[in-house]
């Protein structure tokens, strides 16, 4: 499966929760960059679900990148920032031979 350039029209950036330190040396834990790359956007679904009285909503989407040494890692403890939204990694896979 080719991926057309002309459809990964949207950029997103990928982040890794790392801990560095502070000039105390006292950890600090928060969402690093990991890369900026560009991507296509594909809206899967969306809605609402109400339990307990509370309504959340939900949407879930698929992201196509290029494979790359910096991203062959990626896994569903990273996350990805889209339009000024963080967004959840549920899954990854690769699409064709490090496509």
């Amino acid at each position: 499966m080719a991926l057309a350039a002309g459809k990964m029209d949207r950029r997103i950036t990928l982040e890794r929760f790392v801990t560095s330190s502070d000039q105390y040396n006292e950890p600090i834990k928060a969402w690093g960059a990991l890369a900026t790359r560009w991507a296509s956007y594909e809206p899967i679904s969306d809605g609402e679900r109400f339990r307990a009285g509370e309504t959340a909503a939900t949407a879930s989407a698929r992201f196509v990148i290029r494979h790359c040494s910096t991203v062959a890692d990626l896994n569903p403890k990273d996350r990805l920032t889209f339009d000024g939204a963080a967004w959840e990694i549920l899954h990854v896979k690769e699409i064709g031979r490090r496509e």
